[in-house]
């Protein structure tokens, strides 16, 4: 008989609300991906790789040329030069980044602090490498809750991990969280995962606190990026994981025999893409824009949007309008109203008693975006 090692996992419920979404015909706020198209000089380019030939398995740790330019990026926004050589791999993705950096340094008994709501894929992978999550609320302001944190430590603690811009809370970590964080690991041997796959989206001209600016973080961390997510192309699958040198080389040791090498053509188009801050620096503005305008309606509906500081998320409390649990909500917004979202229950491993919030996804064109809008105001 099998025995299963996730006996507790399903489908992800990403799957399930995009499936509703499918079947009913509801406009699919759900999972995190745009509606409109890429830029268009990206997609030459990739045309251009693949007429010149890069159609073959890329080094495995990724194009050299891009590794160059991810460095060369990474030291104009956070100040440090990463060596590309030994400091950066190229990833199929940020989630994969994760399980490779989890599968690296992750052994049986060892424990890993995840601060829930969390992204669905972080307790599964610690538990698939033996290790032990333990589960760390958010504040009820959905910020950072460092005493919780500190509370949490032991001397089975192996990492902790964060997220910034997060998802799905939509909040982000400041300075002052970051040293608290330095302060707290300081004079252990914990690691650090810091997941900041929405670095470009974080709104009202606050900086983004990557780890890389904070030496005592920066020694002892993985540091994870997605370009799905800034460029607007999340079926890719394209990432990038900085590491310090000894780090990167466990992480590398994993990354051979999971997927080896990411998409060819594809690292050759961004290497020539990220050449020009243009093609970054704007994403902020862009979903900013898209964020104040999904807000100006929800502010209309029976919805209680809550604070939105990055990521292309907005969290939304529908206690006004039903007592219902979010996953039987969510369903019934979909099938009844005609719009899918996720509820935010499945990112907890004991969610708050009570709670009664929803995700949107506001990465999409305007359109959908205000008829999204005027089926929730209907409500």
């Amino acid at each position: 008989m099998l025995t299963s090692k996730l006996p507790h996992v399903g489908t992800t419920i990403f799957t399930v609300m995009s499936k509703l979404a499918h079947e009913c015909g509801a406009i699919n706020l759900s999972q995190g991906f745009p509606d409109f198209p890429i830029d268009e000089a990206l997609v030459e380019l990739v045309e251009q790789a693949m007429r010149d030939g890069h159609n073959q398995y890329a080094p495995m740790p990724g194009v050299p040329a891009l590794r160059e330019a991810i460095a060369a990026k990474v030291q104009r926004l956070y100040g440090f030069p990463y060596d590309p050589e030994t400091e950066v791999t190229v990833t199929a993705g940020g989630t994969q980044a994760i399980f490779t950096a989890l599968g690296a340094v992750v052994h049986p008994g060892d424990e890993v602090i995840i601060v829930d709501p969390a992204y669905d894929c972080y307790a599964p992978t610690v538990e698939l490498f033996g290790g032990r999550p333990v589960h760390v609320r958010l504040g009820s302001d959905m910020k950072f809750d460092a005493d919780a944190v500190k509370a949490a430590i032991t001397s089975r603690t192996r990492m902790l991990m964060i997220n910034t811009p997060h998802n799905p809370a939509g909040t982000i970590l400041r300075d002052a969280d970051m040293r608290r964080i330095a302060d707290m690991l300081r004079g252990t041997d914990i690691l650090l995962l810091s997941d900041e796959v929405y670095e470009h989206l974080v709104f009202e001209n606050e900086a983004h606190a990557s780890v890389v600016r904070y030496p005592e973080l920066r020694e002892r961390a993985f540091v994870v990026f997605s370009f799905g997510k800034v460029f607007h192309a999340t079926g890719w699958k394209m990432g990038y994981v900085l590491a310090p040198k000894a780090l990167m080389a466990e992480f590398r040791k994993v990354h051979q025999f999971n997927v080896f090498s990411a998409n060819t053509p594809v690292q050759h188009a961004l290497a020539a893409y990220l050449k020009d801050p243009v093609n970054y620096e704007g994403v902020s503005s862009f979903y900013e824009a898209k964020r104040d305008r999904f807000l100006i309606g929800l502010h209309a509906s029976r919805f209680e949007p809550l604070a939105c500081e990055g990521s292309y998320f907005q969290l939304a409390d529908y206690r006004a309008i039903s007592d219902e649990p979010d996953t039987a909500f969510a369903k019934r917004l979909a099938r009844e109203f005609g719009v899918a979202a996720i509820p935010i229950s499945v990112f907890y491993k004991e969610p708050p008693p009570g709670q009664r919030i929803l995700r949107f996804c506001f990465a999409k064109q305007d359109e959908t975006l205000d008829n999204a809008i005027e089926k929730l105001c209907a409500i």
